[in-house]
């Protein structure tokens, strides 16, 4: 399937200034010229340039469309295939008609995917710059956009690329001792290996060091607004998001169902979840709001609790508290501008380690330390996403918590006095693991199953 010529819509369906239709594969040149009508053919003009012309539906000679058309000649592609895009109408029906014809002359519709997946197979890049891409594509923030960046640009392959080239010789070095002992080369003692092995180790230490910040930056954080009702829940989520997203009143009990919506954080994504009022709830649809509110909680990495600074602390906020001991909170005193009513020795006895942040939501108060307080509890100093190489990937980041695990091993073999042909068994096990990053040494299920989660055209 790999040798024929696909192709798609790569933009975003519905009404647009322009869309475009995609086509890869040895046929594109020959499949765009049965359908174009331009000046010359566009087996003839120069590769990376744009042409104005018509769409034609061969089978009835009929103008399709308005077009202009860029070829991009193989090897100087993405996919390393000739490769031609349609600039048309952004119209559903225009564009579609127009991918219509395409295939109706010997393109097939493409697999999910399955542009970059190509890019990957002829080798125009290597298995974490093709995840990359789709990282950038789903990016929340510029920091992830540029942790995504320098990852598509290889930052993270040339890494993992040296680190398996010093296992690579290291393994070459303990079989020649062992098959050629004849040869004067330097003996792979146990003090040369652990100095290689711990090299490595260290790298990979560095790496997974980066994780958590790079997990947050490419997925985002789940956080999740919770108060008793009329605390001021919703009025934080509208803030944050700067849109009127949540109904807001003085009735207590409005929100009666979970509200989500990404927002950007001083560059840290969250996943912003605003909940019914935890409570005892006075009917059905109070209580099937407050079970789901109860459901998202577990499984939040941020918990906001919001208090209200104009009412004593009541016992269900005593028990909010007791709800989110051991996760990460940030205390939300709302309502400073009424009359001081709580108890704020209580508050930070309730709070312990956790940060409090005063808030008036309605004269716009506080929002500024809250962002601040969400970012330094995620990213001690700023994310310096340009100098570093972070690990966001959760696949990418379970296969460097293999390869710690190996070269420990390794080293443990080592300490106990085992021979350097039984250690290098888990020095090659390593260098495999870290193969599977890249994708040199990865399973053809798994690459189908990464690239099917690509959009269409990709």
């Amino acid at each position: 399937m790999e040798g024929d010529t696909i192709a798609a819509i790569s933009t975003p369906m519905g009404e647009a200034a322009i869309a475009i239709v995609r086509l890869s594969g040895e046929e594109a040149l020959h499949i765009a010229d049965r359908m174009f009508r331009g000046k010359k053919p566009l087996k003839e003009v120069d590769s990376h340039t744009i042409h104005y012309g018509y769409i034609i539906d061969p089978d009835t000679d009929e103008k399709a469309e308005e077009v202009m058309v860029t070829v991009m000649k193989a090897p100087k592609t993405f996919t390393r295939e000739d490769v031609v895009e349609m600039n048309c109408h952004g119209g559903l029906v225009s564009v579609n008609r127009v991918l219509e014809i395409a295939l109706n002359n010997g393109a097939r519709i493409a697999e999910p995917g399955e542009f970059t997946k190509r890019a990957f197979l002829n080798g125009r890049i290597d298995l974490s710059q093709a995840e990359a891409v789709m990282d950038l594509i789903r990016a929340k923030t510029d920091r992830a956009m540029n942790v995504a960046i320098n990852q598509m640009e290889g930052r993270l392959s040339k890494l993992i690329h040296t680190l398996r080239q010093t296992l690579l010789e290291t393994v070459a070095h303990v079989e020649v001792n062992i098959d050629y002992p004849e040869y004067d080369a330097e003996e792979m003692t146990h003090q040369l290996l652990t100095e290689k092995l711990t090299e490595v180790k260290r790298e990979v230490e560095k790496l997974l060091q980066t994780a958590e910040q790079g997990k947050i930056l490419r997925e985002g954080l789940s956080t999740v607004i919770i108060g008793r009702p009329n605390v001021g829940k919703s009025s934080l989520l509208n803030s944050l998001v700067h849109e009127n997203k949540a109904i807001v009143t003085d009735i207590p009990g409005t929100t009666r169902d979970v509200i989500e919506e990404y927002v950007n954080v001083r560059g840290v994504p969250l996943r912003l979840v605003d909940t019914a009022g935890i409570r005892e709830p006075e009917d059905l649809v109070e209580r099937i709001g407050v079970e789901r509110s109860r459901k998202v909680l577990k499984e939040a990495d941020l918990i906001l609790l919001v208090l209200n600074s104009g009412e004593v602390l009541a016992e269900e906020d005593e028990k909010l508290f007791e709800a989110v001991r051991g996760m990460d909170v940030i205390v939300i005193v709302n309502k400073t501008d009424l009359t001081q009513q709580i108890d704020h020795e209580k508050v930070h006895q309730l709070a312990g380690t956790h940060p409090i942040v005063s808030t008036s939501i309605k004269e716009e108060q506080g929002i500024n330390e809250l962002e601040e307080s969400i970012k330094e509890l995620f990213f001690t100093g700023s994310v310096e996403s340009g100098d570093m190489t972070y690990v966001s990937n959760s696949r990418h980041i379970a296969l460097l918590k293999q390869a710690k695990r190996t070269l420990e091993e390794s080293l443990n073999g080592i300490d106990a006095g085992l021979p350097v042909d039984m250690v290098q068994i888990d020095i090659t096990r390593t260098w495999e693991i870290l193969g599977e990053i890249v994708g040199d040494t990865v399973s053809e299920s798994l690459i189908d199953q990464l690239f099917s989660q690509f959009c269409l055209g990709k």
